[in-house]
């Protein structure tokens, strides 16, 4: 059944919101009528279904089968997740699983592709040469994001008092098209340059956090109104010059808004104060830098767009304490819009993510406390976790035309060592197996991370004698790091407990685990910290590092009582090894 070129398209059903496809009609007419000579495909049938955003018809029009029997495809596609009922046996899936982290609530799912003896291939893990992924819809969170944020705010300023151009923008979904979405954001900006904004609410500063391609997607919107970008060092300059200003006339209009873009460096800086801020040495050894935020930029923000990675070894951007103190000394911050969904993480009271439904919970810093309206005091705050389907038709079609130049070779082959590189590493599962750079999910759910404390306790501690910890932070998932960590540990006779693992949730996000590694004999464990130095800093036969190339750090501690210490057994100081993650190269 493999490799039979026959191509399924599953009707999605995780959520009643999602209505992207993995290929739209037009790359569907590309793939049939190149002939399966060419092209590797010879048929294409489509499950049924009411909500895709390309109606069935269309694609019967490019010579697809619509049914909802897909026993005859040996490859089948999807965006999400299907239900577990829907895997067939001895088939091709491709579909963002979330398992190759060993996510727990997805396991049932790996568990049945296993048990079917089914090939699952993960689009988060086709990695291109440059090490990022060929398959995302970072920028479309963006955009949708920051169009929602911009329609909620002119609820809530009208619940404030003030009458906004923003009242008349809708959410994202409401548009047929992206284009039509930015015609109604510009619209907005063209009233606001013409009629202006109340001065009560001025100036209106818009701060993004990070500058990856979420980042990219929201300031692409906001530069469609009428705006200046300003230096965070400038923010409290210009908050103080535009409000003598607007306090001289109480009557003035403002005909623009403000945008900052900030990264780590104007979020933290270190502890030593003669030190300057280091990028590497912040992510190695972020203990030594302490938070600025809250000082330095979110007292003159009306806005926040948080597209920024953040694990919980760095510091907050945005503790409730510190927002409690902010709002009392008279912030203006009015609205977050928290496009990662890290709930709980670096903002802290966004507790909840929100719903394309409902999305915004207003939190009350006052009486710290939540509520689904738009009146009485406090943020706004939004936090959908499915952001890109409002644009699904756009969403689509970037998709397609990236993932359509894979399926032929996906189509018509049973053999995965014959694929390339970028899909051969993206197959999870293969013949009733998990392939050999996967192997490391078992042991990863051994772990049982959902029953562990915070700090580690001896009863959870390995039974080895002699035990440290190790820290792995970098690209651990798309490198395959850990992979090759715990083959190290266990090929040398060593053991290990995942104490703590934090996964990047983007491309250019990093992860973080913590490992308890423990040996019978204290040589043998200085044997496998040896080896797993040695992965950190490849030698140049192994590999030629460049700029571009994935960073991994290691850094080794000890067990003390339960407690971790950031030393070596005997009193040796904490080592920190910074090196090239290696990546395996299949031909």
């Amino acid at each position: 059944m493999l490799g039979n070129g026959v191509v399924g398209i599953l009707s999605e059903s995780t959520n009643k919101w999602e209505r992207r496809v993995p290929l739209t009609p037009s790359h569907c007419a590309r793939l049939l009528h190149g002939g399966k000579g060419q092209t590797g495909v010879a048929r294409i049938i489509v499950q049924p279904s009411t909500k895709r955003i390309h109606h069935d018809s269309l694609y019967e029009d490019v010579g697809c089968e619509v049914s909802e029997d897909l026993s005859d495809c040996g490859l089948i596609l999807g965006i999400k997740q299907p239900k577990l009922e829907m895997i067939l046996p001895n088939r091709a899936y491709a579909f963002f699983s979330h398992t190759h982290k060993a996510q727990k609530e997805n396991m049932p799912l790996l568990d049945k592709i296993l048990a079917e003896r089914a090939s699952l291939y993960d689009y988060e893990l086709m990695v291109g040469d440059h090490g990022k992924r060929l398959l995302a819809f970072g920028k479309f969170a963006g955009r949708a994001g920051m169009i929602e944020l911009l329609s909620g705010l002119g609820q809530r300023y009208l619940n404030l008092g003030y009458s906004t151009p923003l009242l008349s923008l809708g959410a994202s979904y409401m548009y047929s098209s992206l284009a039509a979405a930015k015609a109604a954001v510009i619209s907005v900006g063209e009233e606001i340059a013409n009629i202006g904004l109340p001065s009560g609410i001025c100036p209106l500063v818009f701060v993004f956090t990070g500058s990856g391609n979420v980042s990219s997607g929201a300031q692409e919107i906001f530069k469609l109104l009428p705006h200046t970008f300003v230096d965070p060092k400038r923010v409290p300059q210009l908050f103080a010059q535009e409000k003598d200003l607007t306090s001289a006339r109480a009557s003035k209009r403002v005909f623009q808004v403000y945008g900052c873009v900030v990264t780590s460096e104007n979020i933290v800086a270190h502890n030593d104060h003669e030190q300057v801020f280091d990028k590497a040495d912040y992510y190695a050894h972020p203990e030594h830098y302490r938070p600025i935020f809250h000082e330095t930029i979110a007292p003159y923000a009306s806005v926040i767009v948080n597209c920024m990675y953040w694990e919980r070894r760095f510091p907050r951007l945005l503790t409730t304490e510190q927002l409690q103190d902010l709002m009392k000394e008279g912030c203006p911050l009015i609205g977050i819009s928290d496009i990662t969904c890290d709930v709980g993480g670096s903002i802290e009271f966004v507790n909840q993510n929100t719903s394309i439904d409902s999305p915004f919970f207003r939190y009350d810093p006052f009486k710290n406390s939540y509520h689904r309206d738009m009146e009485g005091d406090g943020v706004i705050c939004s936090a959908v976790d499915i952001l890109p389907t409002e644009f699904a038709k756009e969403a689509s079609q970037h998709f397609g035309d990236i993932l359509s130049k894979f399926i032929g070779r996906l189509a018509s082959t049973d053999d995965i060592e014959k694929l390339p590189a970028h899909l051969n590493r993206s197959c999870i599962a293969h013949a009733g197996a998990l392939t050999s750079l996967y192997e490391y999910i078992p042991r990863m759910r051994k772990s049982n991370l959902e029953d562990l404390p915070d700090n580690l306790v001896e009863s959870n501690s390995t039974k080895n004698k002699y035990t440290r910890l190790v820290s792995l932070s970098g690209h651990l998932f798309d490198t395959f790091m850990i992979n090759e960590a715990l083959d190290i540990i266990e090929e040398a006779g060593g053991s290990f407990h995942l104490v703590k693992c934090q996964v990047g949730q983007s491309a250019d996000a990093m992860s973080y685990s913590e490992l308890e590694v423990g040996a019978d004999d204290n040589e043998l464990l200085d044997k496998i910290i040896d080896s797993l130095t040695s992965i950190a800093n490849p030698s140049e036969d192994h590999q030629v590092v460049t700029k571009d190339t994935n960073m991994v750090s290691l850094k080794f501690g000890s067990f003390q009582n339960g407690d971790i210490t950031e030393s070596y057994d005997g009193g040796k100081s904490a080592v920190l090894i910074l090196g090239a993650a290696r990546r395996t190269v299949f031909m």
